[in-house]
């Protein structure tokens, strides 16, 4: 699908079979599957720790402290209770009293004090314990109250961050009222981001507007003229073979320009939301592709099932063209083959093209997504395209919400695949 280098004679390999059974990944599952590798437990922790809200854990934050200060505070009346009693513990008078007995209730005093000093550091201890967990659970309560509160402002802001749109930037701001603390600056810092990206997309859209006119118009005049200079009969061999030359750059010229303004318009916001069937677009791209693919010798063969999505039809047709055109173009000489399908897997649709051609490095599939990349950075071969195609597929889908993946092939060539949200 990638342009081989000219000096590089294509060679017969023994191909792979055709891509078989539902359409499935080839390559690293998408974000969010269920395939999700064995992690240890303390990958595992890390992991549930990163899934744990802010708001929660400043709850359980909040409530730690207070527990730990409670804690801290049962165990110092633990201790100065018992020192208490002993302090304020009476001395006896055995004054009178025979010496054998005076000792014996010396002892039965001094293990009164004692049992007395137990039996309250136990009695304290207990119902301290019972109320520090009813503080603690309180100020878990009190505690999520008060997350939830400094968290509003935050909250604020995210509402408001999924609202915003290309359309809506220019009157779309958080407004945050309040003391100008930390919070007021970050709302306040945010409108200001929104404002100079309200201005830079009025300017992308002033561009993309302008070179429309501007870098179209010439190249058309020039086309005609060159078509009227070429029909004059009278025109010599000469003039001929040079009118088509300049025919051909003018033609490269066009397509490069129409590239460019489709990858603008596919990076910004799509315009256009409606149900559509990637089955239905895919089939129409493949009626459209096969006379070319006819032309370079190569067979395409489809598996289409029904894959409904939300998107801008014409844009989501542009994608699969691409990725059929490439698959096309950069095939092997003779017989080459590309695979199309499309389908449902685990509850997202998938669109996948596969194709035979030059063996592709791995390391090379994901600069070919790279506007004017190609393999090896080879441009001698450039007639093939303005290295645009990939890079069109990527930002299509990514404003569609998705992700596109590549993988090298067995046996050569390469096998992309479109995830999308289902509808």
């Amino acid at each position: 699908m990638i342009s081989p280098h000219s000096a590089r004679k294509a060679t017969r390999v023994q191909e792979a079979p055709p891509p078989t059974g539902p359409p499935a990944w080839d390559g690293p599952a998408p974000p969010g599957h269920a395939a999700a590798q064995q992690r240890t437990t303390m990958e595992r922790m890390r992991g549930l720790q990163g899934k744990v809200s802010i708001r929660w854990r400043l709850t359980v934050t909040y409530g730690g402290f207070v527990f730990l200060a409670g804690a801290v505070l049962l165990f110092t009346m633990y201790a100065i209770v018992g020192n208490a009693i002993v302090a304020g513990w009476p001395q006896i008078d055995t004054r009178g009293v025979d010496a054998i007995d005076a000792a014996i209730f010396q002892v039965k005093w001094a293990q009164a004090k004692e049992l007395t000093v137990q039996n309250a550091r136990d009695l304290l201890l207990q119902n301290a314990l019972m109320a520090l967990i009813g503080v603690a659970i309180l100020a878990l309560i009190i505690g999520y109250f008060v997350a939830d509160r400094a968290l509003k402002p935050v909250s604020q802001m995210t509402a408001a961050a999924r609202k915003l749109s290309e359309s809506t930037l220019a009157h779309q701001r958080i407004d945050l009222h309040g003391p100008d603390d930390e919070l007021k600056e970050l709302a306040d810092t945010f409108d200001d981001m929104l404002t100079r990206l309200n201005i830079a997309f009025d300017a992308q859209r002033r561009f993309v507007a302008n070179a429309s006119h501007e870098l179209r118009t010439p190249l058309t005049i020039n086309r005609t003229v060159l078509e009227i200079a070429l029909s004059d009969p009278e025109a010599s061999a000469d003039l001929k073979a040079l009118g088509r030359t300049l025919l051909e750059v003018n033609a490269r010229n066009e397509k490069l320009i129409e590239g460019l303004l489709l990858l603008a318009r596919s990076e910004r916001e799509l315009a256009v939301r409606k149900p559509v069937d990637v089955q239905d677009v895919a089939r129409t791209a493949v009626e459209q592709v096969t006379p070319f693919a006819e032309e370079h010798g190569v067979t395409i063969s489809t598996d289409l099932g029904a894959a409904p999505t939300i998107g801008d039809p014409v844009l989501l047709e542009r994608s699969v063209s691409n990725l059929l055109e490439n698959a096309v173009k950069y095939n092997i000489p003779e017989n080459g083959k590309v695979w199309i399908r499309t389908g449902m897997v685990d509850g997202g649709l998938v669109v996948q093209v596969a194709n035979t051609g030059q063996h592709v490095p791995a390391y090379e599939v994901n600069s070919l997504f790279e506007p004017f990349r190609r393999l090896n950075a080879d441009r001698v071969e450039s007639a093939k395209g303005a290295g645009l195609g990939l890079s069109i597929v990527r930002a299509v889908v990514q404003a569609h919400g998705g992700n596109v993946t590549a993988v090298p092939r067995d046996g050569g060539g390469l096998v992309v695949t479109i995830r999308l949200p289902r509808r």
